[in-house]
């Protein structure tokens, strides 16, 4: 990053833009951060908190008023404000496409008149309910019924993305979309179903690990602190504008494996117990058996793989819970 660029992040006081802030300021950049704090945590940023580098305003992203002041200061936005966790979805379905299609289009319309580049942050929830593995860019996607609301988040982050690619080809915002992957690390919440905190907190207090389902679903789980790495190239390269990427971690580990990890790495004799998914979720919910990138894009372009081992992310994660029961 040459010279000073000021950036703004929404959602950030969340666990993936706490970390991004950490990042920026540590190279010289300055921060305003956005957030509502619905699922954020003041306690993310404390520590950076009375920085002259560094600004954070309390308030959600339809505040038409604060997003503009922010925006008209910014060269970079980051927006990751959305609803997260599959929890939070199917509980709340109207909370959960309000905020990410409305939020999107806020900051898309704020992006356009200050002339910022903008990276909007995607999920791999909208690859559905697809076969077809690795997961690349321009696959076709299948979801499921209208009827089950974990399709409602899916359509609604493939809304963002189709308007923010319309953004830049029809008025010329230059747009980024990064598609997260199962992105986890320190800060993260369990609080809405997040698996790798969840199942972390039950070993550390000597609980029952819940798996859902049957455990033989696979995931490939990334570094928070890769991630974020990932999102400051895209957000400069100049061969990212008007482009998707995908950006997680290649590893695939189902969560049955999971969850005896998280064991080893907590020191853990808790049983491992299955919860199945009506019970945990609702009636009807649907899974996918595999969720696994092909990051030859953002490869290419950033030259960009993942560093952190998932042993070295448990024992992150570990050394952050045990702080927050002690």
């Amino acid at each position: 990053m040459a010279g000073s660029v000021t950036y703004l992040i929404t959602g950030g006081a969340g666990f993936i833009g706490s970390h991004l802030s950490d990042v920026l300021l540590g190279a010289g950049q300055r921060v305003l951060s956005i957030d509502d704090l619905s699922t954020g945590r003041l306690a993310n940023i404390a520590h950076l908190l009375g920085r002259p580098d560094f600004h954070f305003a309390q308030a959600p992203i339809a505040d038409k008023v604060v997003l503009d002041r922010l925006a008209s200061q910014a060269d970079v936005i980051v927006h990751l404000a959305a609803a997260v966790g599959v929890q939070l979805i199917v509980e709340h379905p109207v909370h959960t496409i309000e905020t990410n299609v409305g939020g999107t289009e806020a900051v898309l319309r704020a992006a356009h008149t200050y002339r910022a580049r903008v990276l909007i942050a995607s999920t791999s929830e909208v690859y559905g309910k697809g076969s077809k593995v690795p997961f690349a860019e321009e696959d076709d996607v299948l979801l499921g019924a209208t009827s089950k609301s974990r399709w409602g988040y899916a359509a609604s982050k493939m809304i963002d993305e189709f308007l923010a690619l319309a953004y830049h080809r029809e008025k010329g915002t230059p747009v980024t979309v990064a598609r997260f992957f199962n992105t986890v690390g320190p800060r993260q919440t369990g609080q809405y179903g997040m698996v790798v905190p969840r199942l972390m907190r039950q070993a550390l207090r000597g609980e029952p690990l819940t798996v859902f389902g049957d455990g033989t679903q696979r995931r490939c789980f990334c570094d928070v602190r890769d991630v974020v790495q990932a999102v400051v190239g895209l957000a400069h390269h100049p061969g990212a504008v008007g482009r998707v990427f995908n950006v997680g971690s290649e590893e695939e580990i189902s969560i049955n494996d999971l969850a005896a990890r998280v064991k080893a790495a907590a020191g853990s004799k808790s049983a491992i117990t299955h919860v199945p998914y009506e019970t945990a979720y609702a009636p009807g919910f649907e899974d996918m058996a595999r969720r696994v990138p092909d990051i030859s894009r953002v490869k290419a372009l950033l030259g960009w793989t993942p560093r952190r081992t998932l042993d070295e992310t448990l024992a992150a994660v570990r050394d952050h819970e045990r702080g927050m029961l002690a």
